[in-house]
């Protein structure tokens, strides 16, 4: 162009300062090109022409358009148009990084704006060399248009995605997705698609390194919020002792919306590394993931090393922390421990406890002192064989104030709900004492409150009280026997007193039934061997096994909290319909037994049946000594007979309800086999 310039008598420098004031259209094509080539190279650094100027587009603050002299030449017009959107490329995203870079704008826009600020330099960099050429005369409309087509589809795209980062406020992992996205729709453009791939790696080092700190150190350094892992700071561990919830596991630290869409599928495992860590941290352990140059967390691509970091970094916290909690803390020693006492694996001290509190345990709620059932046990521990238990001293007793089937609904689990629900028309003692709300607690400390949440020990309560009634039935019945057997010298066959036998005879073989069916020992009966566990053990050596075999502390959470629903499912406590018909022959047997003594002693003068049928009474005693005889001998007859009715109405009626329910619950089948054998003694 320079040579037609020099035909009229023209250089560059020639017109810079001249008429400014006139309209483009009365130079020559020739001049009017060297005008507009100097003002697309102000334009293209955002700067006005004399002929081409910038106007913000109204409603639109960050939108601008480039505007020609309407007199200046078509075709020169034509070409200008051409190159204005990369002008209007350069001034959105100038404005975009000035905009970002200030403090609020969080770190990932901070990266962003600091890698484009490195391509605008070089952007500038690129229009000086052209201007340097103009200078020398070099560079015509057409030229310039040809050094800015490489640029014009790269700055087009980051000015979209700028648009979009803008339009939505976007910062953290939604501005690394975007960049992705954008990447990923630019598959056809190899060059487009590299440079937004590098943007979004040079976006990503800043929070690459907030990743870097949570999965090696179990820090969450995010002073914008940015990261996708949330910090509850209002939960402390020490909650895990209070909150039947369980909160703090869960929601101490928890994902946030908005995860990288390269990190959504190991999200999971990005939370649980940190929160392992957290925990060791909290123990005073050691946390540090030992790492190396292989191992920073710095970059990310088709490669997936940084996934490959992040499953080591996992593996070295969960082995750790799985170990730290089974060798420093005895995590299976503890579990052991809870279940030689709320369990009853080991009842001697049981026992011996529920003969000296045995006047304390019979008062009302009012009345009971929890401070003297505290020494009472303390004792009981002491003398027997659990004083050899270092763990002991960590049981404490405690008085509940409502009944077994209300204290399950503290446990807000949608089935447990659901059975109390369906069992609210189940009777609650009128004079509640301490033998229906006597529990068992047990202090755990962190970080085994991990695994022993306060969930978890109420459901070993739940389970406590349950047996726990049924060892008092137990108990009350043997008693019963004993007062029967303490009367067999005197030849009582044929009187009312051997009916009564055998209905206690039967109420043991089915409280022993259901009693062994749950806990642990097979042991000798005062009437019969009982059948081994088909509950409790059992289910505790499957858990134990698979505690053995996990390889993380959520697995170990996971296979305990299912050992513990599955024990209240399987006794009965889950299941509505049973556990009423359990509960109402329980408190058969319990009337029964506490009526005994009064049957028993009113039938040490009663003849037998034979001797009052055929008259015999008269021979021995007086008239009026029979009447008496004879009519105390009916009522005595009439309650036993009436226990008998009511305890075997309630047993058969249980039968059928069994049989149906094994179908959906096999393990039912033992105990179906077993009780139903009660009823077809009588």
């Amino acid at each position: 162009m320079s040579r037609f310039a020099e035909a009229k008598g023209f250089s560059v420098e020639s017109f810079s300062g001249a008429g400014l004031d006139k309209a483009i259209g009365c130079f020559d094509a020739a001049v009017q090109e060297l005008i507009v080539i100097d003002d697309l190279l102000s334009a293209m650094v955002g700067i006005e022409g004399r002929y081409i100027s910038i106007k913000r587009v109204r409603g639109k603050e960050d939108h601008v358009i480039f505007l020609v002299d309407p007199s200046m030449d078509l075709a020169l017009q034509e070409l200008a148009k051409k190159i204005f959107p990369l002008c209007e490329s350069f001034l959105m995203i100038n404005q975009f990084v000035e905009s970002r870079s200030q403090f609020k704008n969080g770190l990932v826009n901070h990266a962003f704006a600091a890698a484009l600020r490195a391509l605008l330099l070089d952007y500038q960099a690129m229009v000086a060399q052209l201007e340097h050429q103009f200078q020398l005369g070099r560079l015509s409309i057409q030229g310039l248009w040809f050094y800015c087509q490489p640029m014009m589809a790269s700055m087009q795209a980051l000015s979209t995605v700028i648009q979009k980062a803008s339009a939505n406020n976007f910062a953290g992992s939604a501005v690394l997705n975007l960049l992705q996205s954008q990447a990923k729709a630019m598959a056809g453009d190899s060059a487009v698609r590299s440079l937004l791939e590098k943007m979004a790696q040079c976006a990503s080092n800043a929070y690459l390194g907030i990743l870097e700190r949570w999965v090696y150190e179990g820090v969450i350094d995010d002073p914008y919020g940015e990261f996708f892992i949330a910090e509850n700071k209002s939960l402390q561990k020490e909650s895990l002792t209070q909150d039947y919830d369980a909160k703090y596991w869960r929601q101490r630290y928890s994902l946030k919306d908005g995860i990288p869409s390269f990190l959504a599928n190991i999200a999971g495992t990005i939370l649980t590394t940190g929160k392992y860590l957290n925990v060791m941290r909290e123990c005073g352990h050691p946390v540090q993931v030992p790492g190396s140059e292989n191992s920073k967390l710095m970059t990310f691509g088709s490669n997936h090393h940084y996934l490959e970091c992040i499953k080591a970094a996992y593996d070295f916290a969960s082995s750790e922390l799985l170990n730290l909690i089974k060798e420093k803390y005895d995590l299976i020693g503890k579990l052991r421990s809870i279940k030689h006492y709320l369990l009853l694996d080991q009842g001697d001290f049981l026992v011996h406890f529920m003969d000296i509190a045995r006047d304390e345990l019979t008062k009302k709620l009012d009345d009971i002192s929890v401070e003297k059932l505290q020494s009472l046990l303390d004792l009981a521990l002491r003398t027997t064989a659990a004083a050899a238990d270092p763990c002991h001293e960590d049981l404490t007793c405690c008085v509940e104030r409502s009944s077994l089937l209300k204290r399950l609904g503290t446990l807000k689990d949608p089935e447990v709900i659901r059975t109390v629900a369906e069992s609210n028309d189940l009777e609650e003692p009128v004079n509640i004492t301490g033998l229906e709300t006597f529990s068992l607690s047990y202090q755990v400390q962190w970080p085994l409150s991990i695994v022993i949440s306060r969930k978890a020990l109420r459901k070993y309560q739940l389970i406590f009280r349950f047996l726990f009634r049924c060892k008092h039935v137990d108990r009350q019945l043997c008693g019963a026997w004993q007062v029967h057997q303490g009367v067999r010298a005197l030849n009582m066959r044929g009187t009312a007193i051997s009916r009564s036998s055998l209905l206690c005879r039967s109420m043991l073989k089915f409280i022993n039934s259901l009693l062994h069916y749950l806990t642990f020992e097979a042991t000798l009966s005062l009437i019969y061997i009982t059948p081994c566990s088909q509950v409790l053990e059992p289910n505790w050596h499957i858990m134990h096994n698979r505690l053995q075999t996990a390889k993380s502390i959520d697995e170990v959470v996971q296979h305990h909290d299912f050992f513990l629903d599955k024990c209240l499912r399987e006794c009965l406590l889950l299941l509505p319909e049973l556990l009423k018909k359990v509960e109402r022959l329980k408190s058969l047997c319990l009337q029964y037994a506490a009526a005994t003594q009064w049957l028993i002693s009113s039938s040490i003068d009663i003849p037998k049946l034979d001797e009052l049928s055929d008259g015999s009474v008269g021979n021995s005693r007086s008239p009026s000594r029979a009447v008496k005889l004879t009519s105390r001998n009916a009522a005595v007859t009439d309650s036993i007979l009436k226990f008998e009715k009511e305890f075997n109405a309630e047993l058969q009626s249980l039968g059928p309800i069994l049989s149906s329910s094994s179908q959906a619950e096999p393990y039912l089948t033992h105990l179906a086999q077993w009780i139903l054998g009660v009823g077809k003694d009588q």
